[in-house]
C-alpha cells in the first residue's frame, strides 16, 4: 500500500466522524435556543467540534476492534448515539 492509498483510507474512515461532528455541534447550535436557558457556554463551537469528533473517532475505532472490519451499522449506530450523547453533556443537557 502506498503512502497515498493510506492517506485516503484514513481520511475515508474518518469522514463519518467529521460529518456527524459537524452534524451535531451546528444543530445544536442552530435549535440551542429552543432548549436551553440565554446563559452562555463554557465552551466554544470549536472546541465542541473537535471533542465530539475525537470522541466519534474513538467510538468508530472501538467499533472497528471490536466487529474486525469497517463500515457496520453497529459501529455506525454507536457513532451516532455516542456523539449525541457527548454534545448532550458538553451542553448540560440534564439541566434543560
Amino acid at each position: 500500500m502506498t503512502a497515498l492509498n493510506l492517506i485516503n483510507q484514513l481520511l475515508n474512515f474518518m469522514a463519518p466522524a467529521a460529518f456527524v461532528a459537524l452534524f451535531m455541534v451546528l444543530v445544536a447550535h442552530v435549535f440551542a435556543r429552543f432548549f436551553r436557558s440565554k446563559r452562555m457556554l463554557a465552551l466554544s463551537l470549536t472546541a465542541q467540534l473537535a471533542i465530539v469528533f475525537i470522541a466519534s473517532l474513538t467510538l468508530l475505532l472501538a467499533g472497528l476492534v471490536i466487529f474486525g472490519r469497517d463500515g457496520k451499522m453497529a459501529s455506525y449506530a454507536l457513532l451516532a448515539v455516542g456523539a449525541a450523547t457527548c454534545q448532550w453533556v458538553l451542553l448540560r443537557g440534564w439541566k434543560a
